[in-house]
């Protein structure tokens, strides 16, 4: 009866969310793009609404103090899957390795890419396409390059048949004419817009532009599900000009090469607002469906901010924090954990605001709130229908009723809150965690790594199942299988009330008791100092159970134990070495390092000096194809045999 009540919440979910799509995608008419469905949202309306709005509202709250931001916090993503393409498999090995992301399904933009044949990589000012297998024969097929300074790709995803480049664009040009400042001065308008160039890849020599999609405002995240493409930027609003100079400005731009070249202008009267997170700033969310060019672009325009984006493969999300400013007296930790300057206290909660998307069309759904902050897309999973949310409340640095806490909340269908679970570790804040189906695991940290266990079963009542306390902290969990997870992070030592990090940390937790779980297996490598892009970006891993591999770019410093005394764990160590990190890992030997892979030249390593900064020649990602394993860095793509790791050859990439 449970199981039934459970498809039954999904299955109205689904069909809630679909509602407005099929309307939406019923009304698209003569528009030159379809304005998204969101009526359960009040309208902009006219640009005296907007001053009104953002007078009245923005103006009130930006007299409050914010509190303390809290530390950027890293991803945790599902485990990279061996993907197969039956075109890969006509053209090179069927058997390579995918960017790694947060769900199945839903791809994530990337730096680099494989399709099993060629490797795709954006780095500064251009694209480049190498034909990567065989190995024996690598070589630069092509490259796209962007010389006049006016895109900088940023991420990229690639298909059978498509290559498809994200960037940032600029574009300067002379106001609307009329339009000056006080001073009788003609503004010069710089349009910032995030800009998607889709490439048909059928010949890799010649990658042939096929349609541009362009939104006004900074990059905030995308997703691609099969031929489905979302894309989501924050425009800024020019306040100064909002509130002195007496002429209308307009909307945020957009523009679709199906639709022709030039700029459009979203109307006030599809613009929308969330009321709780008055901004200036809109978010806009782009769909497209590129299977079908015909089709018009999908577009949704708000008035608020847009911070984090989690997508599930029937849902796009986006997350905002408010904060509420408490005066009252306030009771500070010691000294120690105490900031230089203490902000009025405030209370944080989440707004989180759902869209139904379906054949590159989207439509507003619903919200939900709750306490606390999120530390990015991971807080966020959604499960047969109900989205769970973790969020940390208070402060470190307090010590009354309001310090820090940590909470997991479950929304129902239609977004109303219908479990919770609060108070998880006072005085601590979370670092990492993983939904994995019915459960959740969560790491916290001051001085010690607490690992938490959440039964997940019943929604409406989560509950803790069993910790581990173990010393250091997981900043980047990723599961192995149903019962053993890794951890990333750093191992950490305690010198009275302090804990200072050291070394980078692997551990493979055990979980199959989970009263009881335990750390089986650990690593440390290097002294403080040591990092890692993984710790903050979940697409930097290379996993794969069945290889037993496990690989991911590091800088490593260690100690000089002629320079520095043994028991001094705040002293950082001296770098010593950049590249991949490859492991063999399995249930019975745990971590086992194979092979230090490095692009650096014995003349960087000589320069270096005590630390290291951002080379061309750094290691970014590590990627399989069949049984070669690629290191690529922005100067250079190195091969290796996985078994026997013999050089299969290396290829520079700069010009």
């Amino acid at each position: 009866m449970k199981k039934s009540w459970s498809m039954l919440l999904a299955a109205a979910a689904l069909a809630f969310a679909l509602t407005p799509l099929l309307s939406a995608a019923a009304a698209l008419g003569e528009e030159q793009v379809a304005f998204a469905d969101t009526d359960d949202l009040p309208v902009v309306g006219s640009y005296d609404h907007l001053k009104k709005l953002l007078e009245t509202q923005w103006r009130a709250q930006n007299t409050r103090m914010y509190g303390l931001a809290m530390e950027s916090a890293p991803a945790i993503a599902q485990a990279a899957p061996v993907a197969k393409s039956a075109d890969a498999a006509a053209r090179g090995s069927a058997d390579f390795s995918a960017t790694n992301v947060q769900v199945q399904g839903v791809d994530e933009a990337d730096i680099v890419k494989t399709d099993g044949t060629y490797l795709y990589q954006t780095a500064g000012n251009e694209v480049r396409i190498v034909e990567a297998y065989p190995a024996a024969r690598m070589q630069v097929k092509s490259r796209i390059a962007y010389d006049d300074g006016l895109f900088q790709p940023l991420e990229l995803y690639v298909d059978e048949q498509r290559l498809v480049v994200i960037g940032q664009a600029s574009e300067s040009s002379a106001a609307t004419p009329g339009i000056m400042s006080k001073r009788r001065v003609p503004y010069v308008e710089n349009k910032q817009t995030v800009k998607a160039l889709i490439y048909d890849i059928s010949d890799t020599a010649n990658p042939r532009l096929t349609r541009q999609v362009e939104v006004e405002g900074q990059y905030l995240s995308s997703r691609k599900s099969g031929p489905n493409l979302y894309l989501a930027a924050n425009p800024y609003l020019d306040t100064y000009r909002i509130f002195e100079e007496k002429e209308e400005l307009p909307g945020p731009l957009y523009r679709d090469s199906a639709e022709g070249d030039q700029f459009q202008t979203v109307p006030y009267s599809a613009i929308h607002y969330f009321p709780e997170s008055i901004q200036p700033e809109y978010v806009m969310i782009a769909g497209i469906n590129l299977d079908r060019p015909q089709q018009k672009m999908s577009l949704c325009t708000y008035l608020g901010a847009g911070e984090n984006v989690y997508a599930s493969p029937d849902n796009f999300y986006v997350a905002v924090t408010e904060y509420e400013t408490q005066p009252r007296a306030v009771q500070y930790a010691k000294p120690a954990f105490a900031p230089a300057i203490l902000p009025v206290p405030t209370k944080a909660k989440t707004i989180v605001y759902r869209f139904g998307m379906k054949d590159g069309m989207l439509a507003y759904s619903g919200k939900g709130t709750v306490p606390g902050r999120i530390l990015n897309q991971f807080s966020l999973d959604e499960h047969s229908g109900y989205l769970r949310i973790a969020t940390t409340s208070g402060d470190m640095w307090r010590t009354d009723e309001n310090t820090s806490k940590n909470n997991l909340y479950v929304l129902a269908p239609d977004m109303r809150l219908y479990g919770k679970l609060e108070g998880i570790a006072p005085g601590e804040r979370i670092y990492s965690v993983r939904f994995m189906g019915d459960r959740a695991y969560m790491v916290t940290f001051r001085q010690v790594d607490p690992l938490f266990v959440i039964d997940l079963t019943q929604p409406s009542a989560p509950s803790i199942l069993g910790a581990l306390k173990i010393p250091g902290y997981s900043d980047y969990l990723h599961p192995y299988d149903e019962n053993h997870i890794i951890g990333f992070g750093k191992e950490a030592e305690s010198d009275k009330d302090m804990a200072y990090y050291q070394g980078m940390k692997i551990a493979l937790f055990d979980v199959s008791d989970v009263a009881h779980p335990k750390e089986k297996f650990k690593t440390v490598i290097g002294d403080r100092g040591t990092d890692s892009e993984l710790l903050t970006n979940h697409k930097a891993l290379l996993f794969s159970r069945e290889k037993e591999l496990l690989a991911f770019p590091v800088t490593v410093y260690e100690r000089d134990p002629r320079q520095t005394a043994k028991d001094d764990i705040r002293a950082y160590g001296s770098f010593t070495f950049q590249g991949a990190y490859v492991y063999q890992l399995n249930l019975q030997s745990g971590f086992t390092l194979t092979s230090k892979i490095t692009h650096l030249t014995d003349q960087d390593l000589k320069q270096a000096g005590e630390g290291w900064y951002n080379s061309a020649n750094n290691i970014n990602r590590i990627l399989t194809i069949g049984n070669t394993l690629y290191t690529v860095s922005n100067g250079y793509v190195a091969a290796e045999d996985l078994s026997s790791h013999r050089p299969l050859g290396t290829l520079p990439l700069t010009k």
